[in-house]
């Protein structure tokens, strides 16, 4: 059975691991190890521990950075380190950062953060066991959360 890492951390707004492993469960038989950490910058290091050591095929790393400029280089940061764990572990880690300026106000921004989540869980899903779902996607302008924009014809 595949095992999925999610990584979420306590600055979040809502608990946007919990959204996960709720939707996750509802569509696949799956296990799960979850790692929460305080914020953005610490879920680098949690995705590679769920991964190497934890031995997880596929991680989910969950974060709402702030509105500020340097929450916004924190995000960029904290975005090359999950890069950086895909690449030294070769395994996938979907990154799911709603921005906390992404919303207008608190109930656009929570419908946000759970229906990206949930999309993005979708992704896992798709990832580990539909692959063709994925290949007729390409191209079609998929985006989470936020409506999907459409290819170009």
């Amino acid at each position: 059975m595949p095992k999925i890492g999610i990584a979420d951390t306590t600055f979040s707004r809502i608990n946007m691991g919990k959204i996960a492993i709720d939707e996750l469960r509802k569509n696949a038989s799956v296990q799960i190890e979850r790692y929460t950490v305080p914020g953005v910058k610490d879920l680098p290091v949690a995705c590679k521990i769920l991964i190497e050591k934890k031995k997880c095929d596929i991680v989910m790393a969950l974060g709402m950075p702030g509105s500020q400029p340097i929450d916004k280089m924190c995000a960029h940061e904290a975005s090359q380190g999950i890069i950086q764990a895909q690449l030294m572990t070769n395994t996938h880690i979907i990154e799911v950062f709603v921005h906390e300026d992404e919303g207008k106000d608190e109930t656009q921004l929570a419908w946000l953060m759970e229906k990206r989540t949930r999309e993005h869980a979708q992704n896992v899903i798709k990832l580990l066991f539909h692959k063709e779902q994925l290949e007729r996607q390409a191209g079609t302008g998929q985006r989470q959360g936020f409506p999907d924009v459409g290819e170009i014809k």
